[in-house]
């Protein structure tokens, strides 16, 4: 009998209603209680909407989490965090909204996953930078705890 094992995901985190970055702090704190332990989180950086106008700027963030969650199970884990802390509606064919909180599944051990409702790895994950380089900076920081046995 197969027991459950942990699984390795990456999270991209944005806010830009309210208090954005205490809107990401609540958000790991219900990731870490429904998802499962954060291993690392990147610095929150700040960037411009992507895909569409609005006054408001971005806190953005990505959090290596470890899950014992199937990738649905995953997603819709986060939708519902998103929709606690008071989201309304979900950017659908590409028109974006403004956003108290929005969580992105980026990757989730090495597979691929491509159903209408979630892929994996995220398609337009290299296309922003907002991603990217908090992308890069966790897993920087895993290598060199590697490196040097942390």
């Amino acid at each position: 009998m197969n027991s459950p094992r942990m699984h390795v995901t990456y999270l991209a985190l944005g806010s830009n209603l309210g208090r954005r970055r205490r809107n990401i702090l609540r958000a790991i704190r219900l990731i870490r209680r429904h998802v499962g332990p954060v291993a690392a989180i990147s610095e929150l950086i700040f960037s411009e909407p992507w895909g569409y106008q609005s006054e408001h700027g971005y806190v953005n963030a990505v959090a290596r989490v470890g899950t014992m969650l199937s990738p649905q199970q995953l997603l819709s884990v986060t939708q519902e965090i998103e929709r606690s802390m008071g989201r309304t509606e979900k950017s659908v064919g590409g028109v974006y909204h403004d956003r108290i909180i929005d969580i992105d599944i980026l990757l989730y051990d090495d597979i691929t996953v491509d159903t209408p409702e979630l892929k994996i790895p995220h398609p337009l994950m290299m296309q922003r930078d907002f991603v990217t380089i908090p992308l890069r900076q966790v897993l920087e920081n895993e290598k060199i705890n590697v490196l040097f046995g942390r």
